[in-house]
């Protein structure tokens, strides 16, 4: 949880393997929702600058949770079983 409300952190990533992976990653709180915050640093014709990303920290989980579930059965085809 960052310290202050609607505020966040930035760090860069060591784990960027990929051009398209952000530069820097981190946590922000905006109104009380807690977010994942990706930074890319791009060149401009003012010079460099930040492109951010917001995604909700909540979202994976209830996603998840969402994610239709399948029984065991629907995944069977015993049709060719000869007993």
């Amino acid at each position: 949880m960052n310290k202050y409300p609607n505020s966040g952190i930035l760090s860069r990533n060591a784990r960027k393997e990929k051009p398209n992976h952000p530069d820097h990653t981190g946590t922000a709180e905006i109104d009380g929702r807690q977010y994942w915050v990706s930074a890319w640093v791009k060149e401009g014709k003012d010079g460099k600058f930040f492109s951010l990303s917001f995604k909700p920290k909540e979202s994976q989980s209830k996603a998840a949770e969402r994610a239709p579930t399948k029984d065991v059965e629907e995944f069977i085809d015993d049709s060719d079983i000869p007993f």
